[in-house]
């Protein structure tokens, strides 16, 4: 992956942590959801990098296989550490559906600071049986969930009876009436645009109390 392909965002030096933020399947690094969260981190002066995936590179719709996506999050959160000035152990990963269950897979297996889940995607819509849980029992680290209370990639409940299966510490962040988007209906009085800063305080917050290792 060449460097343009990569949106960093905060101070060049001085932060103790910083996060990786994945985009979903249908999007791409500049989707709202991610542009929004990485804004509010640049505030509070917490490094972020944005990515995309080699298909979205190459101008396809469909996703690459997972080995695919796992090599590019692997290759970004070296981009990421180097430019935070940051070894691994001090790295948030996360992102949007996909992106996001991408980087959890990885911390299974690497481990990070945290992670940031926004709309996990537990199942296919209108296919809860298939669960996408099997890496769970080996996610140690604290984990944020943000999702909207009408997500049909999974359900409050559904969400929170899986999450048992980690290990670390979890945490739900929840968009009332919020689909897999976090965009809420006309009926909550909720913008779509309050629902994002509403999701980017949660990260941004989860972030700041992550306690950095020694």
């Amino acid at each position: 992956m060449s460097a343009t392909e990569y949106e960093y965002q905060g101070p060049k030096r001085g932060a103790d942590r910083a996060v990786l933020l994945a985009h979903g399947a249908g999007a791409d690094m500049h989707a709202a959801t991610l542009t929004s969260v990485a804004d509010a981190l640049a505030a509070a002066r917490i490094p972020s990098l944005r990515f995309n995936f080699p298909y979205r590179t190459a101008g396809r719709r469909g996703p690459d296989r997972p080995p695919v996506l796992e090599a590019a999050a692997h290759a970004a959160r070296e981009e990421l550490a180097t430019r935070a000035k940051l070894p691994r152990s001090r790295l948030v990963l996360g992102g949007r559906s996909m992106g996001g269950r991408i980087c959890s897979m990885i911390a299974a297996t690497d481990g990070a600071l945290g992670l940031v889940l926004l709309g996990y995607p537990l199942h296919p819509p209108g296919k809860p049986e298939q669960r996408r849980v099997e890496h769970f029992p080996k996610l140690t680290m604290p984990i944020l969930f943000a999702s909207g209370t009408r997500d049909a990639f999974g359900s409050p409940d559904e969400l929170k009876a899986e999450a048992k299966r980690v290990k670390g510490r979890v945490q739900f962040h929840w968009v009332e009436s919020g689909d897999h988007g976090f965009k809420p209906l006309k009926s909550s009085g909720l913008s779509v645009l309050e629902a994002l800063d509403d999701v980017a305080a949660a990260v941004v917050d989860f972030v700041q109390r992550l306690p950095a290792p020694e």
